[in-house]
């Protein structure tokens, strides 16, 4: 196990009710910017419950952060928190939310135009942040992450700043949604923890079993979370496995990869395209060619998650693959580049955009652009 420093300061606030202790959460005086995407809050009723516990706080509201959040919008909302004054901003959403508004918080405090620090990657002074989260996938309310996109060039770049300082999690608030939403989340959640548990084996007892853990749970309740959105210890499972699968405890002293999170960014920011469905595309290449180099750990991961245990190696790494596609078939995604009329014009933009970037992911640091290419023609 490498040697590791581990801090997580989020607040996690879990379970049916606790919006209602927003109130007490929040700092004294505080004036407030909550942030909002299209408006489902108002129809499964986190809206109200959200205003009610701001009874007393001065606060304004800026509506419209869209999935794969742009810095166009993001722009006009730093626009206004400068100008109401405001002192702690609330995302009241899912991921994209609360990742525009890590941006919205930095650039508040930035002089310059709020992609510079998307380019940067990192500002480290920031108004401060909570959530009260309304769709499970890409565990943004416990981490220090966010993935923001430019329209004007399409382009989409992750950017680091600081952990919400709470992050409020109601199973209750995820019953309305819909089922294609909660597919993604769960293709979502899935790959951020293969992404950290796929790479090489023997690292570390504690991490393994614990994201295998995490593997388990979401094959376990994808049928029922699909089928009965409204099932509370259900939804729970899916909502804390989502955060657990991106909040740094299962990358603790392990190497990591998030070179399909890197080719899935490309393809959204192309072709618009939900960031769990181009994950439910993209892995299943990435497995196909990387086979040799992840070997060990595909064999462990096909015993110990889908129970292959008999035959040999090689068709063992058959079997385990082709039941991690079955499984993000099984939730109504495309596993495939053909099933969204995505071609050879987009494998060879992402490669040369690698190229450009002169990118190097995964946990060997050899997913460059020539790999990236070969990672896509595995997925046509």
């Amino acid at each position: 196990m490498k040697n590791f420093v581990f801090q997580n300061p989020t607040k996690l606030v879990f379970g049916r009710g606790q919006i209602a202790r927003l109130g007490k959460l929040l700092p004294a005086g505080a004036r407030i910017m909550v942030t909002f995407g299209g408006g489902s809050v108002k129809r499964n009723g986190v809206y109200d419950q959200v205003k009610a516990a701001l009874a007393g706080f001065e606060h304004t509201e800026f509506w419209g952060i869209e999935p794969n959040p742009a810095v166009e919008t993001l722009r006009k909302a730093v626009a206004q928190g400068k100008e109401f004054g405001a002192d702690f901003l609330l995302a009241v959403g899912g991921g994209s939310v609360i990742d525009g508004t890590k941006l919205i918080s930095a650039a508040m405090c930035y002089e310059g135009d709020a992609w510079e620090l998307v380019q940067k990657g990192y500002y480290g002074t920031t108004v401060p942040i909570g959530t009260v989260l309304t769709l499970p996938a890409t565990g943004s309310e416990m981490n220090s992450g966010a993935v923001i996109s430019r329209y004007e060039t399409h382009e989409k770049l992750p950017f680091y700043s600081h952990h919400p300082r709470f992050s409020i999690l109601d199973p209750e608030a995820t019953f309305t949604l819909p089922r294609r939403q909660i597919a993604c989340g769960i293709a979502d959640t899935f790959v951020h923890v293969v992404e950290q548990y796929m790479t090489s084996a023997g690292q570390s007892r504690v991490m393994d079993r614990w994201a295998e853990g995490i593997l388990q749970t979401l094959i376990e309740i994808a049928p029922k979370v699909l089928t009965d959105s409204t099932d509370y210890d259900t939804m729970a499972d899916f909502m804390l496995s989502a955060t657990m699968g991106l909040n740094g405890f299962i990358a603790m002293g392990v190497n990591e990869d998030w070179a399909t999170h890197m080719i899935g960014h490309e393809l959204t920011a192309l072709h618009s395209l939900t960031h769990g469905a181009t994950l439910a595309i993209v892995y299943n290449g990435t497995l196909r060619v990387l086979r040799e180099q992840k070997r060990s750990k595909i064999l462990q991961y096909g015993e110990r998650v889908w129970g292959i245990c008999e035959g040999d190696e090689e068709s063992r790494i058959d079997a385990a693959i082709a039941r991690t596609e079955e499984f993000f078939s099984s939730l109504g995604l495309s596993t495939r580049l053909s099933q969204e009329n995505i071609g050879e014009e987009s494998i060879a933009e992402i490669e040369r955009r690698f190229n450009a970037c002169d990118a190097h992911y995964g946990e060997c640091g050899n997913v460059d652009g020539a790999m990236a290419r070969k990672i896509l023609e595995a997925c046509k």
